[in-house]
């Protein structure tokens, strides 16, 4: 039998891929084209503000965030912003991908869980903007797509805190320096969940003068405790990834329970609106179906993914050097190759697919419940679009509405696209070989989708849990 090795060594004359340290072509003209546009609307805002503001970037973008912030809420997307926010995430994967691998910053499972704990804390947060518990002059920030921007400060700004002040103790199991590291990011860290509460949810209190105080303050200790314990969990991780995903649980778990809070003793609303009952059974079909299928696609794919690991490869990722063309030319050389023979299930079982699969879904799901069932509308553009197509079917069947919504229902057709969409993106991701270079590029694609999928997924079952 041909060992890895051997089929390797087979490459050794082959033409080597780009030095990870270099930009390609492609990357150089994202790059000087994110510098063109930056400075010409820089120059615009200050030279030309009529066009560019007033007539430009202010009715695009900023009035709808004004608009989503305000008491009116839920201020939907235009095919403009819609395109010019979808161009401005595929520029961005492309240039910080590059940036990212020149800087060799980790792009393995463990940096997958850490971006994922803070895609949990964006929705987490907007839920609590939706239930107006931040004053006016905070909301704002909590609202797409500034809430991203806010958010990647903190995480750049943890990232760059936990590197530089535990980096010194990476990969030593001297039990003094594991101890040293710990104690020094937990501090670090809690004096900074500290500041984040102080900015974002103190001055927000003085506005809801009925509000209990009972989970808040237990909150506050659930994510201390929180911190600790994923900093004790992560004592082999490297400082960066380690600070993030601690950092990222802590605030996750803060914000949640300020949703307890709500559920316990709801606050009034701008609209003046006081909940009076939050239905819980959405939350079961919402998170339970997506868990149910990433836990069977998990358990179908766990043995080669473990095997996969213990060969010293990552699934998908084609050896150093080796190109992709110069690997699939060899396509029968190939085939008993690891990578080869176990990427596929070992794929399924992956963070990266698994967060697709459940955050895809959970959108869908979370979307034809709140708008079939409860009535909530649609805000983008194109997936409006489709549930009108259901919503056309169904009334071509004489489907009445259903509970609290006005509208036959076409949001199911909505979940069986999303379905469909992640089913795809899923079987992409099993099929596709990247270059030892290319793993950023995959891992920020994730994080994109994510953004796209989990986040205003978790965001949906939150407004219904919370009735907001």
């Amino acid at each position: 039998m041909v060992s890895a090795q051997d089929i390797e060594a087979q490459f050794a004359d082959a033409e080597k891929s780009l030095d990870p340290k270099l930009y390609s072509s492609l990357e150089k003209a994202a790059i000087w084209t994110a510098i063109a546009v930056f400075t010409i609307i820089s120059f615009g805002l200050i030279f030309v503000n009529d066009l560019f503001w007033t007539d430009g970037l202010k009715p695009i973008v900023w009035d709808p965030i004004v608009k989503d912030a305000g008491a009116a809420g839920d201020a939907g997307y235009s095919k403009e912003n819609t395109a010019l926010y979808a161009l401005t995430v595929l520029m961005s994967v492309v240039i910080l991908q590059a940036v990212f691998r020149k800087m060799d910053l980790p792009a393995d499972d463990r940096m997958m869980f850490a971006l994922i704990s803070w895609v949990i804390l964006a929705p987490v947060l907007r839920v609590l903007e939706d239930s107006d518990f931040f004053n006016s002059e905070l909301d704002w920030l909590l609202i797409s797509p500034i809430i991203h921007v806010h958010l990647a400060i903190w995480l750049v700004s943890i990232a760059f805190v936990s590197h530089k002040l535990a980096s010194k103790w990476d990969g030593s199991v001297d039990d003094a320096d594991i101890e040293k590291s710990r104690t020094v990011l937990f501090i670090t860290l809690g004096m900074l969940l500290l500041l984040h509460w102080g900015l974002l949810y103190q001055p927000s209190y003085t506005t809801h003068p009925d509000m209990g105080i009972f989970f808040i303050a237990t909150g506050f200790i659930a994510a201390l405790g929180v911190l600790f314990a994923v900093l004790v969990w992560t004592t082999n991780w490297p400082s960066l990834t380690r600070g993030l995903i601690a950092f990222g649980s802590a605030t996750s778990i803060l914000g949640l329970f300020h949703w307890f809070q709500f559920i316990a003793t709801p606050w009034r609303q701008e609209s003046g609106r006081i909940v009076e009952s939050q239905p819980l059974w959405p939350a079961l079909i919402v998170l339970g179906i997506p868990a149910v299928v990433c836990y069977y696609m998990y358990k179908y794919g766990k043995d080669d993914a473990r095997h996969i690991k213990l060969a010293g490869y990552q699934p998908g990722v084609l050896p150093e050097g080796v190109t992709l063309t110069a690997w699939e030319a060899a396509e029968k050389q190939v085939s008993q190759h690891p990578i080869e023979q176990l990427s596929r299930k070992a794929l399924l079982a992956n963070p990266m697919v698994l967060a697709m699969v459940f955050g895809q879904l959970c959108d869908g799901f979370a979307t034809m419940v709140g708008i079939d069932f409860f009535g909530y509308g649609e805000k983008h553009p194109v997936s409006d679009a489709v549930i009108q197509i259901g919503v056309g079917i169904s009334e071509s069947f004489g489907i009445d509405p259903m509970m609290e919504s006005n509208n036959a229902p076409g949001a199911w057709l909505f979940a069986i696209v999303k379905a469909c969409l992640v089913a795809a993106i899923a079987w992409l991701f099993v099929e596709m070989r990247v270059e030892r270079r290319q793993v950023h590029m995959r891992m920020l694609i994730v994080l994109a989708v994510l953004i796209v999928g989990l986040a205003p997924g978790l965001r949906d079952i939150g407004r219904l849990t919370l009735d907001v």
